[in-house]
C-alpha cells in the first residue's frame, strides 16, 4: 500500500460529515407522521404523496452506502470505491424519480435542484476519488 497524500484523512472526515447528515436527514424524512406531511406546503405534500416505494430505497442506499464508504474511505479501505459507486446509483434513482417522473423542479423549487445538484457533484466525486485511491494503492 502506497502512502495517501496528507489531504486523504480530512477530506474523508468531511465525507463521512457530510453523509452523516444525509443520513439524518434521511431518517427525519422517515419519521414525519401524517399530521407533520399536512403542515407542509402543498408543494412539498404533493412531493411526499408522489414518491414511489423505489425512491425511498433509492435515497436509503445512497445514504446508506454513501456513510458506509466514507468509513471506507477513513479506513483506507479498497472497497470504498463499490460502495460509492452504489450510494451514486442511489442518487441517480432519487434524483430520476424527482426530475424525470415527477416534477420536482417545479415543486421543489431552486432549492431542491441545487442542493441534489451538489449531491450528486459530491456522490460522481466520493466515487473518483476512492477510485483514484484504490489505482494508487491508497485503499488496502
Amino acid at each position: 500500500m502506497n502512502a495517501p497524500p496528507k489531504w486523504l484523512k480530512p477530506v474523508a472526515v468531511l465525507a463521512l460529515l457530510w453523509n452523516l447528515l444525509g443520513l439524518a436527514a434521511f431518517g427525519l424524512d422517515l419519521s414525519l407522521s401524517a399530521a407533520d406531511i399536512a403542515k407542509l406546503p402543498a408543494a412539498q405534500q404533493e412531493l411526499y404523496a408522489s414518491r414511489p416505494l423505489w425512491a425511498v430505497a433509492a435515497t436509503a442506499l445512497a445514504v446508506i452506502a454513501g456513510t458506509l464508504g466514507s468509513v471506507g474511505l477513513l479506513l483506507r479501505k479498497h472497497w470504498a470505491f463499490p460502495v460509492f459507486v452504489a450510494s451514486l446509483l442511489g442518487i441517480l434513482l432519487q434524483d430520476l424519480n424527482l426530475f424525470v417522473l415527477t416534477d420536482g423542479a417545479r415543486l421543489g423549487g431552486p432549492a431542491v435542484m441545487a442542493m441534489q445538484g451538489v449531491v450528486l457533484a459530491v456522490g460522481i466525486a466520493l466515487v473518483l476519488l476512492s477510485q483514484k485511491g484504490a489505482k494508487a494503492s491508497w485503499l488496502a
